[in-house]
């Protein structure tokens, strides 16, 4: 209830009521509107500054989820990315040059998109950088891969033409997986196991039990059997198109020189001969005569995971046998 106001008529010397007309009224009114109306606006206004509303803590989570999901988009179109180069590298370097075909130029395989611009509806939205960089990057990785399945395709072409020179090539592991007892030291530079300097390595490395098998990767004839310095017993075949194989630290020979030999036939058997520190098979392949990766030649015996596997344990830069 509104208190009733009094003040003091010095006229008739009594008190009367307080009567206030309508605009004074009016006025009080609008001023105490005025008031509140300041108030809730300064409430407001730190409440959204400081507080978000559960619209805005929802859409920060979506806008979180969805950098997260960005950044794991990228990380696998790195990933991506690095199979591509990887499988244009070998496609150049090695099938290419093993069906002597001619390299594929680089400016077919990075070739960018001409013509109208391809990402204009892109350009209105919020983070349209952000959306055009990424739709470029799957465009261009979808090109670098159809121009490379086209390559496979050629390539296909050329191996059905060359049964003879595939059977010849190096092609499979010379120790039967099954043999090995899992260490492998790859191709490049390792850790000498006697002189302990990082030297270069021209072969793998296969540890088996001494009497193991070894096999021609590939079909060709014996050039040379005997003791070679360092490699100890040793066997060279020639397998023609450029391409000869190495077996050392045999323990024995099976082939003879001149003999012809096929892919898969016994040759030998591992052994610890020469400047080895363990049972093992030192294998080489030679291309024109210069020692390349045998990891690259072993598409014949291996599925992918298995490769991949061998792959990442052959890739340590660790000690070697010999």
């Amino acid at each position: 209830m509104a208190k009733t106001k009094y003040y003091f008529n010095t006229q008739t010397l009594k008190y009367e009521k307080v009567r206030l007309s309508l605009g004074i009224k009016v006025l009080k009114a609008l001023g105490f509107i005025s008031t509140a109306l300041v108030f809730s606006f300064i409430i407001i206004a730190f409440a959204y500054t400081f507080f978000d509303s559960p619209k805005e803590k929802q859409l920060k989570r979506e806008i979180n989820q969805l950098s997260l999901q960005y950044e794991i988009l990228q990380d696998r179109l790195k990933q991506l990315n690095a199979v591509v180069d990887d499988l244009q590298e070998r496609d150049d370097n090695i099938y290419r040059v093993i069906f002597e075909a001619e390299p594929i130029p680089k400016e077919v395989r990075n070739a960018g998109f001409g013509g109208i611009n391809r990402y204009k509806n892109l350009e209105n939205y919020d983070y349209a950088n952000l959306m055009i960089e990424a739709t470029k990057k799957v465009d261009i990785l979808s090109k670098q891969l159809y121009v490379q399945s086209k390559s496979y395709d050629e390539l296909a072409k050329a191996v059905n033409s060359k049964e003879k020179m595939m059977a010849s090539i190096p092609a499979v592991q010379p120790v039967d997986s099954r043999k090995l007892r899992g260490a492998i030291s790859g191709f490049g530079y390792r850790i000498h196991p006697i002189y302990k300097i990082r030297k270069m390595h021209e072969g793998m490395d296969f540890t088996a039990p001494i009497g193991t098998p070894i096999y021609a990767t590939g079909d060709g004839y014996i050039a040379a059997v005997g003791n070679e310095r360092g490699y100890g017993n040793r066997v060279i075949i020639s397998h023609g198109y450029g391409y000869s194989t190495k077996y050392a630290h045999m323990s024995r020979f099976k082939a003879k020189k001149g003999q012809r030999v096929k892919r898969g036939d016994i040759i030998g058997y591992v052994g610890n001969t020469g400047a080895s520190t363990g049972p093992h098979l030192h294998y080489e392949v030679y291309k024109g005569g210069k020692p390349i990766n045998p990891i690259n030649f072993f598409f014949n015996d291996l599925t992918p995971s298995e490769y991949m596997a061998m792959l990442e344990v052959a890739s340590r830069e660790n000690q070697s046998f010999d």
